[in-house]
């Protein structure tokens, strides 16, 4: 059952909704992304195209450099390419305005991040709700409700985040990023600060948004067993991605890693 409040509505500068917009959940075209001029000059993404079907999970991986957290923000909005073309739900977004950016990002998307980013000072009920609250919309408590439900934490609603473990934390973070039923989820090493059992807990609750909510997952990870949960693994070097990988073990993703620092001498310094 998806998680959804009923037809969006559309004020005359909001991003126009991609319920009935065919294509993928996420394309980028020749993408590049550049810091610095003349010499000095970093190349963080080299001419990336990307189309990333709707209801699929994808893991990113690369070494540190590799151009991962730029091509995540640059998917997700967060930061705009030097050049290129990128689509998020058949809308494009590349020259859109920084209001109409952030009002795309509160209603449309969801993130997840290694560090939480929970407000301390609210409850966990209000901290899964700040997106509607940002976004102008109504404080809908049964379904912060059904969402915190959903992640195992239904009796937490009144805490605060300092009262909860790592792991409890970060369910609340997925709760949060599910609340508006966004298109995509951007996930940027989302259990990089989890022990072993608690990362695989999180990792099944994207699975199961991917699986029986429709969602589309795209996660930035150095860690292949993180990456196994996904669809498909994509392998960034030097801006560029260097190969790919359907589902598939974690041993097996560590080996094609290893066959690609063999190929291309740049993926070694990946953690196996």
């Amino acid at each position: 059952m998806r998680l959804r409040s009923g037809k969006r509505q559309k004020a005359d500068d909001r991003p126009e909704a991609p319920a009935t917009t065919p294509g993928p959940a996420v394309e980028l075209r020749g993408v590049r992304r550049q810091y610095g001029r003349g010499a000095g000059t970093v190349h963080a993404l080299a001419g990336v195209d990307l189309a990333l079907p709707r209801g699929t999970f994808t893991a990113v991986m690369g070494p540190s450099g590799s151009g991962k957290s730029t091509f995540l923000q640059c998917a997700a909005g967060l930061d705009r390419p030097s050049a290129g073309s990128v689509r998020l739900g058949g809308t494009e977004i590349t020259g859109m305005s920084e209001n109409h950016l952030t009002e795309l990002r509160r209603s449309r998307l969801g993130f997840v991040f290694q560090a939480f980013n929970l407000l301390p000072s609210l409850t966990v009920e209000q901290n899964v709700l700040l997106p509607l609250r940002l976004a102008g919309q109504r404080q809908d408590r049964g379904r912060a409700a059904a969402v915190l439900a959903r992640v195992g934490l239904a009796d937490k609603a009144r805490r605060r985040p300092g009262e909860l473990s790592g792991g409890q934390q970060q369910r609340v973070a997925v709760a949060r990023a599910l609340v508006t039923s966004p298109d995509v989820i951007f996930a940027d090493e989302p259990t990089g600060a989890l022990d072993t059992n608690t990362a695989a807990e999180i990792l099944g609750l994207l699975r199961h948004a991917v699986d029986t909510l429709g969602a589309t997952v795209v996660m930035v990870t150095h860690d292949p067993a993180a990456a196994a949960w996904a669809d498909r693994v994509l392998f960034l070097a030097d801006g560029a991605f260097a190969g790919g990988l359907e589902r598939g073990s974690a041993e097996r993703i560590a080996a094609r890693m290893a066959t690609l620092a063999g190929r291309t001498g740049v993926m070694a310094g990946v953690a196996a």
